[in-house]
C-alpha cells in the first residue's frame, strides 16, 4: 500500500486541475465582453500543461493494486486511479470545447432537478440590506486582515496576490499557499466569510494531510470537492458569517451549472444571471465566467449540495474531525476510521476553531438550510 501510494504520489503532486483552469486574461475579456453590450463570447487563454496526458494515465494504470491486502483500501485506491485519470483528461483538454465539458462531467456530474429547485427555493427569500457587506477593502488590507486571523491557527502562512485566480481567494493545496485577488474589492462580512472558508479549512486540511503517512491525503480522495466546499462553507456557518446573499450567490452557481447542461454559451448565462434574476453585472459575468472556463466546468454547483450534506450530518450528531484529516469525503469516512484504527491515519492536528461553537443568529439562513430537499 505505501509503494503504490508513493508511487501514486510522484505521478499526481502537480496534479492540481484549478492551476491550470484559471484564465490568464479574465480582466481584459471582461472589459472587451461589457464594451460589447454582452454580444460576444469571451475567448480566455489558458496555460498549458507540463505532462504529457497519455503517458501519465498509462502509468497510474501499471499499478499492482493486488498488492494491498485490505479490500476496501484497494477499492478506495482503484477508485483514486480512475478519478485521476478523469481529472488528468479534464486538464488535457481545456479549452476544447465539449470535450472538456463532458470531461468536467464525468469527473464532478451536474446538478439534479432537486439541486435546481434547493437554488429556486434560496433564491426566492426576498434580499435584507446588510451594512458589512459594501466592499471597502482592497487586497493590501484583506492580506493583513488574513495575516492576522491566521494567528488562531498553528501553522505558517503564505500569501501571494495575483490576477490570474477566477475568484477573490484560493488556496494552492500543492504549495500551501493562499491567492488572493491583486485587483479584488471585499466588505467585512467577505473577508470573514473568506477567512474561515480558506484559512480554516482548505489550508488547515492542507497542513493536516501533511501529516499523514499517506499522500493521497493530500493529492485528494476521489470527489472529495463536494466534502471539502461544503466543509469550507460550514465553516462560514458555524462562525456566523454565512448570510442570505451567500447563500444566494452558491444558488446562482447551481443555475449557471445546470445553464451548461442546457447548452447556454457563456452571454446566454450571464443573461439569464443578470436580466431574469436581477445578479449584478460584474457577479453575473465571475459566475458566468467560472462555469464557462475550460469549455463547461460544473463544480460549482457542489458547494450547495456539499453544504447541504455536512450541514445535516453535523445536525445528526456526527464528529466532523476525521473529515479534516486530509482533503478526503463524506463517502470515505468509514474507511479512514478503519485506517485509523489500524494505526495508518493519525488525528488533525489542526482543529476548525468555528467548529466548536455554533455562532450563527441568522434566522433565515438557519430555516433554509432545514428546508433544503
Amino acid at each position: 500500500m505505501y509503494a503504490v501510494d508513493k508511487s501514486l504520489h510522484k505521478l499526481l503532486k502537480d496534479i492540481e486541475l484549478l492551476a491550470y483552469l484559471n484564465p490568464n486574461n479574465i480582466e481584459q475579456e471582461k472589459k472587451r465582453f461589457f464594451a460589447s453590450k454582452y454580444t460576444i463570447e469571451p475567448v480566455f487563454t489558458y496555460t498549458k500543461p507540463k505532462f504529457d496526458a497519455y503517458k501519465l494515465q498509462r502509468k497510474l494504470f501499471s499499478h499492482r493494486l493486488s498488492l494491498i491486502s485490505d479490500e476496501a483500501i484497494r477499492a478506495l485506491y482503484e477508485e483514486i486511479i480512475y478519478y485521476y485519470s478523469g481529472m488528468v483528461q479534464c486538464i488535457h483538454t481545456i479549452g476544447d470545447g465539449e470535450k472538456f465539458y463532458y470531461n468536467s462531467f464525468k469527473v464532478f456530474g451536474t446538478p439534479t432537478d432537486k439541486d435546481v429547485d434547493n437554488a429556486r427555493f434560496i433564491l426566492h427569500f426576498k434580499d435584507v440590506t446588510d451594512p458589512d457587506a459594501i466592499k471597502i477593502h482592497n487586497a493590501a488590507a484583506a492580506q493583513a486582515y488574513f495575516e492576522s486571523f491566521s494567528e488562531h491557527y498553528n501553522f505558517p502562512i503564505t500569501i501571494l496576490q495575483s490576477t490570474r485566480i477566477a475568484s477573490d481567494a484560493m488556496v494552492k493545496n500543492s504549495e500551501k499557499t493562499l491567492l488572493l485577488k491583486k485587483n479584488g474589492h471585499f466588505s467585512n462580512n467577505q473577508l470573514k466569510i473568506l477567512a474561515h472558508h480558506e484559512i480554516g479549512v482548505h489550508l488547515l486540511t492542507s497542513y493536516n494531510a501533511a501529516e499523514q503517512p499517506l499522500k493521497i491525503f493530500s493529492n485528494g480522495f476521489p470527489r472529495n470537492v463536494e466534502t471539502q466546499e461544503g466543509l469550507a462553507v460550514f465553516s462560514e456557518y458555524m462562525a456566523g458569517a454565512l448570510t442570505l446573499k451567500r447563500l444566494k450567490t452558491l444558488a446562482y452557481r447551481v443555475l449557471a451549472v445546470d445553464s451548461l447542461r442546457k447548452g447556454y454559451r457563456f452571454m446566454e448565462t450571464f443573461k439569464l444571471l443578470h436580466f431574469d434574476y436581477q445578479l449584478n453585472k460584474d457577479d453575473a459575468f465571475t459566475i458566468s465566467m467560472r462555469v464557462h472556463r475550460g469549455g463547461g466546468f460544473t463544480k460549482d454547483y457542489l458547494y450547495l449540495t456539499g453544504l447541504q450534506k455536512i450541514f445535516n450530518h453535523y445536525n445528526e450528531g456526527n464528529s466532523l474531525d476525521t473529515l479534516l484529516t486530509g482533503k478526503v469525503t463524506l463517502q470515505h469516512k468509514a474507511v479512514i476510521e478503519s485506517m485509523m484504527t489500524q494505526g495508518i491515519v493519525v488525528p488533525s492536528l489542526h482543529k476548525n476553531m468555528a467548529y466548536k461553537t455554533n455562532s450563527n443568529t441568522n434566522t433565515t439562513v438557519d430555516f433554509i438550510l432545514k428546508n433544503l430537499r
